[in-house]
């Protein structure tokens, strides 16, 4: 009865997250989920095994009552794939936490209320390295999930130096990057490193155009070269696109309209246009990333206000692609591609638009483009932003294992590495 216990957890385990998506808001009421290293809005949600790192937790409820909010972690494997392993292989301590820290907005026409809590809580602690899924719920009830984020738990049992290089093909040799690495695995000592470690690549914190599946070109006395001609190569695009929202009074140089109601705000910003031809311009960017705050007040949690924010993309010659679909690409939309940052054209004014609701804070976003006959669905920067080995671009190395017999995936270990100043 022990193990069949077991094994119906597992099963239900899996049945209940295998439709959910990372970095995904379930519920229409909440606004603005940040999950980040404790006291920096950019920094990545990672905490190290056995360590002191600690994250932070935020988020809006545009209902404007309190609510019982609860989160947990669900172990995932290195393609975001559910462990197949009860939560008591994975958390010490109780399986959930009460959100219960909260504030009610002030000085803000948008009421809601704001949420926070640090994690980990020392009574719910993850215990296995690895990716996972903090999903945050209502009423200690998981079947009512209101939203995802990412969090990356890292041991350190495997050593990376990497570099970032021009790529050998002259078709490439000035729009695109190259990552090259080496990696030593002494301290795991696998009986199988080619089958056993899986390596994911991601630019600038990206999972949707993350490279994975990477083998070394050469593998000798546990250490791993990774350094193919072709093997790694990004896409260099350009220094993302910025907007300042600290304050809706003060309109800033990308705005070109607000209208104050008497109960919300809307923003208009100026048009977008293709940049893909332009040369290549520096300029210190957040890589699609974002922080709240505002020059209006001191908290910026729960003193900041919402505003309908308007963004459009004007095409060239005013026409809509007729074999391609255009996304606002963001970390503030979740960084994904889907019906909700999917570009709508307007033929009256020539131009896609699309419209979010945004809190006070500085963004920075980037228009994409993708083929409706691409199965895989790649986001392209190529005709929008335009592409440039000289862009400033972050790479972050994250290699897994898999010990003969285990059910999930370990990260071993993570190396970041940034193009800035390598071809300037």
């Amino acid at each position: 009865m022990k193990y069949l216990s077991l094994f119906f957890a597992c099963s239900m385990t899996v049945l209940l997250t295998a439709a959910q998506t990372p970095d995904s808001v379930y519920a229409p009421n909440i606004r603005t989920p940040q999950l980040y290293k404790a006291g920096n809005q950019l920094g990545y949600p990672v905490l190290h095994l056995n360590g002191n790192d600690q994250l932070e937790l935020h988020f809006d409820d545009v209902d404007g009552d309190v609510k019982n909010y609860y989160y947990t972690y669900q172990l995932c494997n290195a393609d975001w794939t559910p462990a197949v392993v009860s939560e008591f292989d994975y958390i010490r301590g109780f399986s959930q936490v009460r959100v219960s820290s909260y504030q009610v907005s002030s000085v803000a026409l948008t009421h809601y209320t704001h949420y926070q809590a640090v994690l980990p809580d020392p009574s719910c602690l993850p215990i296995h390295s690895g990716n996972y899924l903090v999903k945050v719920f209502l009423d200690a009830d998981t079947s009512k999930l209101v939203f995802t984020r990412r969090m990356l738990v890292a041991d350190r049992k495997i050593t990376i130096g990497a570099e970032i290089l021009q790529p050998y093909d002259p078709n490439i040799a000035h729009t695109h990057q190259r990552l090259v690495f080496k990696a030593n695995a002494t301290a795991l000592n696998p009986n199988n490193a080619l089958d056993q470690i899986k390596v994911v690549i991601l630019q600038n914190r990206r999972w949707d155009n993350a490279i994975r599946d990477i083998k070394p070109t050469f593998y000798v006395n546990n250490n791993l070269d990774y350094n193919s001609a072709d093997g790694i190569v990004f896409p260099g695009g350009s220094e993302w696109r910025w907007l300042d929202l600290q304050s809706f009074r003060y309109q800033s140089d990308r705005v070109q309209n607000v209208i104050y109601g008497k109960t919300s705000t809307e923003v208009f910003l100026r048009p977008d246009g293709d940049r893909s031809r332009q040369p290549y311009l520096f300029y210190k960017d957040y890589n699609g990333f974002y922080f709240i705050q505002t020059t209006e007040s001191i908290n910026p949690y729960f003193q900041t206000d919402y505003a309908t924010v308007h963004f459009n993309f004007t095409p060239p010659d005013h026409s809509p692609w007729p074999d391609k679909d255009i996304y606002l690409l963001a970390k503030f939309t979740g960084g994904g591609l889907n019906d909700s940052t999917r570009m709508v054209f307007n033929g009256e004014k020539g131009r896609y638009e699309l419209s979010f609701q945004m809190k006070q804070g500085y963004y920075s976003y980037a228009y994409v483009t993708v083929d409706r006959a691409d199965p895989d669905r790649k986001p392209s920067f190529e005709f929008t932003e335009g592409n440039h080995i000289e862009t400033e671009n972050e790479y972050t190395i994250l290699m897994y294992y898999r010990a003969l017999g285990a059910r999930a995936d370990e990260l071993v270990g993570s190396a970041t590495v940034s193009s800035l100043n390598v071809f300037r």
